[in-house]
């Protein structure tokens, strides 16, 4: 299947006369691909928010069991793109073929899971019944139901080129909630969204929904993104990125005459606390488990543990860290802008002279990211606002406390975060019970005994987080609630019977 670099608008896919086209990074090799990818113009944007305007007045009104249908021949189409679509994301990312198969299967598993909660929803109307019979005045029947906002426009990430992408948690959340999408691919990985573009397209065809019911335009113009959130057609806006840029697009929807939802996934991270007990315990298995944890993905997850808080007398847990990351050898990062912001970071972490670079794994080749582990004292860590930013790659510091009234300042000092983990001992848990309480006021996901990598799609599942790990600390980008964020309520009263 040829690769065409087109933009898919409303079933035609299109280029651009200008000849506006980029190609591809490959990590691997430090190279970029041949296939062109042309930049959609603005004529071409505007014509898939129309389209999409004119597809929600349609698809608003089709059944749950329709669009559970939509998904799950979505589901299968992506599985008939085969081999292809794993070898063009393994080029265009660099992760391993197996990663990319628990990937895809993981995409595949979220569109059942939203399917099955089309026929079987957890949320239903809400009924009460009318009295004309009540004093003073007589009570109305109501009926609480929910209705699709309208377009959405979805922005997808670099890191998760199928579960957080195209075809990722937003796109599939508001086609669940009946709400038409347009993308704006990630040239991170374009090859990738074309494919996906593609498995849409054939089940919007195969099932004879309107065609802009989803469309998608490649483009490295930020102005285009701006014009998107901005377009009076769209309601509501997905995004996952960074938190630089998600500030930028809430500004031009602010700049909206009617405001909108932005529903931003941005960062963390996801503060790791060891507490004395636990370390004394398991100091070796806990600091494999968090290297391996860090190093997930070369440490190019939104979940990847940044900060680890451990007891100043854990030697062991320290010297355990410093060599399982110095036998460790490099990989590659997404694409040159992450490299050049992870070394420009890192580098900056080196000159500090707060931290201690107690450990770096071995590098393989210059364009790689290089894993770097650094340590500081929570008193520097609590008066130093640097050491608590994020940094997109295989990086963390270690913070020592002396006493338990140091993990407290610590989490004072903290933004909101995606998650953070809680590893101790049922005497630490109880012992810390405060700690954890103010700790739950800080993040989307309180984890106990385990690292905070991997998000499991289901009901119960929340992925957000107070800011800046998200930009609605109500909603979740994971899992079946998702679709919430795509929905209104609306009242109906005395309806006809």
């Amino acid at each position: 299947m040829t690769l065409t670099g087109k933009n898919l608008i409303a079933g035609e896919w299109l280029g651009n006369d200008e000849q506006c086209t980029f190609c591809a990074y490959q990590p691997a090799t430090n190279d970029h691909g041949e296939t062109r990818f042309y930049n959609a113009s603005t004529e071409q944007l505007n014509l898939a928010v129309e389209a999409a305007e004119r597809a929600f007045k349609y698809y608003r009104r089709s059944s749950a069991a329709a669009r559970a249908s939509l998904l799950r021949a979505i589901s299968d189409s992506i599985m008939h793109l085969g081999d292809e679509l794993i070898q063009t994301t393994h080029l265009e990312t660099g992760f391993s073929v197996e990663r990319l198969q628990g990937e895809r299967q993981r995409t595949i598993n979220q569109l059942n899971a939203f399917s099955d909660e089309l026929l079987n929803p957890a949320q239903t109307d809400i009924e009460e019944p009318g009295d004309e019979n009540r004093t003073p005045v007589p009570k109305p029947s109501t009926r609480l139901t929910r209705i699709p906002l309208g377009p959405v426009a979805v922005f997808g990430a670099s890191n998760f080129p199928y579960a957080f992408s195209t075809l990722g948690g937003d796109t599939v959340a508001a086609l669940a909630a009946g709400c038409p999408v347009v993308v704006k691919a990630h040239p991170a990985h374009p090859g990738t969204s074309e494919l996906m573009a593609r498995a849409i397209q054939q089940a919007i065809e195969k099932l004879a929904f309107p065609k802009g019911v989803f469309s998608q335009f490649h483009s490295t113009d930020p102005e285009l993104a701006h014009l998107l959130v901005r377009h009076s057609g769209i309601k509501a806006v997905g995004f996952t990125g960074s938190q630089k840029v998600a500030d930028l697009l809430v500004k031009s929807t602010q700049q909206r005459p009617d405001p909108i939802p932005f529903y931003g996934e941005l960062g963390s991270i996801n503060p790791q606390f060891i507490l004395p007990e636990k370390a004394n315990q398991d100091s070796g298995a806990l600091a494999e488990q968090l290297c391996m944890s860090m190093l997930m993905g070369n440490g190019q997850f939104c979940t990847s543990p940044g900060v680890w808080i451990v007891p100043e007398q854990a030697v062991d847990f320290m010297d355990a860290c410093s060599n399982f990351i110095t036998n460790q050898v490099s990989d590659t990062l997404l694409t040159e802008g992450i490299f050049k912001e992870f070394q420009s970071s890192v580098s900056v972490l080196k000159m500090n002279k707060q931290l201690n670079n107690i450990a770096n794994a071995k590098e393989r080749k210059s364009f790689h990211g290089t894993a770097s582990l650094f340590a500081t004292s929570a008193y520097h860590f609590v008066t130093n606002e640097q050491l608590r930013k994020e940094i997109f790659g295989p990086c963390a510091i270690i913070v020592t406390y002396k006493q338990s009234e140091e993990l407290q300042q610590i989490v004072e000092v903290l933004d909101g975060q995606l998650t953070t983990s809680v590893h101790g001992t049922d005497g630490d848990i109880a012992e810390h019970e405060y700690l954890i309480e103010s700790l739950s006021y800080k993040v989307g996901r309180l984890i106990y005994n385990q690292m905070p990598t991997g998000v499991e799609i289901c009901p119960a599942m929340n992925h957000g987080g107070p800011y800046p790990a998200s930009t609605d600390i109500r909603s979740t980008s994971v899992g079946q609630q998702a679709i919430n964020r795509f929905l209104r309520p609306l009242c109906i009263q005395n309806a006809p019977q």
